[in-house]
């Protein structure tokens, strides 16, 4: 579980950054978990971006529920189409 400052302090460093992974149509697939499980593992935080086709089925709150329970991250905040994910610990690859 992470701390409420650890929140304000990842969403005041990374509000101005770029989403380094999209996710699209195809929604959230196995390759797409071992690259943000790859992410969280390089930097412990990943900032992820739900393109508009990526949406058809499902929202935007669901799509970062799923990829956090599935990274074994905590989801920091869905703002739009965008959330963030962090992961204090490494975890080895599948």
């Amino acid at each position: 579980m992470t701390t409420p400052g650890i929140k304000r302090r990842i969403k005041r460093e990374f509000s101005t950054e770029e989403p380094v992974i999209r996710i699209g149509k195809n929604g959230i697939t196995s390759d797409l978990m071992k690259e943000i499980n790859r992410e969280l593992n390089r930097s412990k935080t990943v900032k992820i971006k739900i393109l508009k086709t990526g949406l058809q089925e499902k929202t935007a709150d669901e799509i970062a529920l799923v990829a956090s329970e599935k990274t074994s991250s905590d989801l920091i905040e869905v703002r739009g189409h965008t959330f963030i994910l962090y992961r204090k610990k490494r975890i080895a690859e599948i």
